[in-house]
């Protein structure tokens, strides 16, 4: 691969990562609710694993290529983070976290992981930023066949994100671990952000719909 595309990707993506959205939401959500954080984590990474795997295989530009089908995505993906979120702001009030916390039956972990899959994994936007970026920082002159780069530089990201999201739910958990008011204040922002960022997406796509009727 080429060292300086590899490298600026490497800026860019962390860059993004340590932008604050629905994925940092989540993150600070696990870290305060949840005895380990990792299962969060885990399948937030694993949405984007998802996306690497689509765009690798050409589907990403194949969905990105036929609106209707993202609209109805995009439709799906709305729903689902305003669902989440209105279970994130129902438990603010028992935002906490302290060593003497049991350890969280491996059914909720599973659910946890597979949540975290859905955030990242079912948001459109997370399938075009891959459509979008990631094909800028593949050289056509390098040794490896560009899928292999494009699978290289997903996981990349995935990595980088995978590190950002731990230090957000383990800086979530150390900062307000002893401060119940902050962790129910964020636990509560934490929803809104999902359900705000729930509502912009849905509007994105039936506002269209209601003007033309």
């Amino acid at each position: 691969m080429n060292p300086q595309l590899f490298l600026a990707f490497v800026l860019v993506a962390v860059a993004l990562a340590c932008t604050p959205g629905v994925d940092w939401a989540y993150s600070i959500s696990a870290g305060l609710r949840q005895r380990s954080f990792v299962p969060a984590v885990a399948g937030l990474c694993s949405g984007y694993v998802i996306h690497t795997f689509l765009m690798v295989a050409g589907l990403a530009a194949l969905l990105a290529g036929v609106p209707g089908l993202l609209g109805w995505l995009t439709i799906a993906g709305a729903a689902y983070l305003l669902w989440l979120g209105v279970g994130t702001i129902r438990s603010w009030r028992g935002a906490s976290f302290s060593a003497e916390d049991g350890v969280v039956p491996s059914g909720n972990q599973v659910r946890t992981f597979f949540q975290g899959m859905g955030t990242s994994g079912i948001n459109p936007k997370g399938l075009l930023f891959f459509v979008a970026l990631v094909p800028q920082f593949v050289s056509p002159e390098a040794t490896l066949p560009i899928p292999v780069q494009s699978g290289l530089l997903g996981l990349t990201f995935v990595f980088l994100a995978g590190m950002v999201y731990t230090a957000v739910a383990l800086a979530s958990r150390k900062l307000l671990a002893s401060r119940p008011g902050a962790a129910r204040a964020v636990t509560l922002t934490s929803g809104i952000v999902m359900i705000g960022l729930g509502t912009v997406l849905l509007s994105e796509q039936l506002l269209p719909l209601i003007q033309q009727h």
